[in-house]
């Protein structure tokens, strides 16, 4: 996989130098989820603790970090663990991790970044045998968010392709979310991968038409879209129900609504310990309360998916819309498989932004 790769847009350039003077007016807003370390969410110090455990995460779970860390602190085994947070986009976080970053737990969006991490040799080989469901705490699904009311009516993968609509996704050459976003209609349009020309042509066209801006993160793409650049945000249902939950605070041009494609992507977001922790046993006794039930309906209050079995069913309700098909990555053959075919150097998915960066 070539995540290092950066995909630039060079058409349109008065819309993409918009975009970034957006995103540079809201450095300061949102720097506590692009990198920077954070030890008091919601004003509940976190930090304090005679051991210490290093949070780098992808910067999408950074709500559902703010509730559970908080919560261990209560629990017996975590009363006197003390935390650092960082949050960005998880092809960065990634790389940073690999340079040596200090770093005991990581979180990112997808195992590919996790990988990364065993080749450098600070993540070992079986840690998607470690803890459950292949070390997959929480995840989400892919959703479409719009601007309050729906004004271009859009329901399914082909309303995206209609003239006009302008869609916000983040660049797949630093965010894990981007892939999860893209993937979700290549299945659909290519049948789970039966017919990958139609996939492929169906991401030409949303990529050559109506994708302007490359937001870097999955949050920042968020951003963007509540500044008002774009008709439609691909994004995480998790992502969705934050920014619906926010109406009520938010102007009118703000005010969003989502759905949940019926012909979706589930996204599965892993975690794993760094075998060069100062406190691998504080490390390891986090990441397992990430998957107790307490902790699941925690994530699931902060719109994420729980993993374990008996709380998904619980609160089942708290995430409408009717999917009849939910693709896996399992189901396109695999990460590895995936990156090679579709995001690599040489993928089809990388071939099409490389044929917008030099038109």
């Amino acid at each position: 996989m070539n995540s290092e790769k950066t995909y630039r847009r060079v058409r349109r350039p008065r819309r993409i130098i918009g975009c970034l003077a957006v995103v540079a007016a809201l450095v300061v807003s949102v720097a506590a989820c692009g990198g920077g370390s954070t030890d008091e969410p919601g004003g509940i110090d976190i930090s304090s603790g005679s051991r210490h455990v290093n949070l780098a995460a992808y910067a999408v779970p950074k709500v559902g970090f703010d509730m559970v860390i908080p919560a261990f602190r209560e629990t017996p085994e975590g009363h006197d663990i003390g935390f650092s947070q960082s949050y960005g986009a998880s092809g960065d976080q990634s790389r940073k991790a690999a340079r040596g970053l200090p770093v005991d737990v990581v979180n990112f969006s997808v195992a590919p970044d996790v990988t990364r991490l065993v080749k450098a040799g600070v993540v070992d080989e079986d840690w998607e045998d470690q803890h459950p469901n292949k070390s997959v705490a929480f995840g989400s699904v892919v959703a479409l968010v719009v601007r309050e009311g729906n004004p271009k009516n859009i329901h399914t993968w082909d309303d995206l392709l209609k003239p006009g609509v302008e869609v916000v996704t983040p660049n797949p050459g630093s965010s894990g979310s981007a892939k999860w976003n893209l993937l979700a209609p290549y299945a659909a349009k290519s049948d789970a991968g039966k017919n990958p020309d139609a996939g492929l042509g169906y991401i030409r066209e949303l990529v050559r038409n109506h994708i302007h801006v490359l937001p870097k993160s999955g949050r920042e793409a968020t951003t963007t879209f509540q500044q008002g650049q774009g008709d439609v945000l691909i994004s995480y249902e998790n992502e969705a129900i934050m920014l619906e939950r926010d109406n009520a605070g938010a102007p009118a041009s703000q005010r969003v609504e989502y759905m949940v494609p019926s012909d979706t992507f589930r996204i599965d977001n892993p975690v794993a310990v760094v075998n060069t922790s100062d406190d691998l046993a504080a490390a390891r006794t986090f990441v397992d309360h990430l998957f107790t039930p307490p902790a699941q309906r925690l994530w699931a209050q902060a719109g994420f998916r729980p993993t374990d079995p008996a709380v998904a069913a619980q609160t089942r309700g708290d995430f409408p819309g009717d999917i009849t098909k939910l693709t896996t990555i399992e189901d396109l053959g695999g990460w590895k498989d995936v990156d090679k075919q579709l995001f690599g150097s040489d993928g089809a998915i990388t071939a099409v932004y490389d044929e917008e960066a030099g038109s």
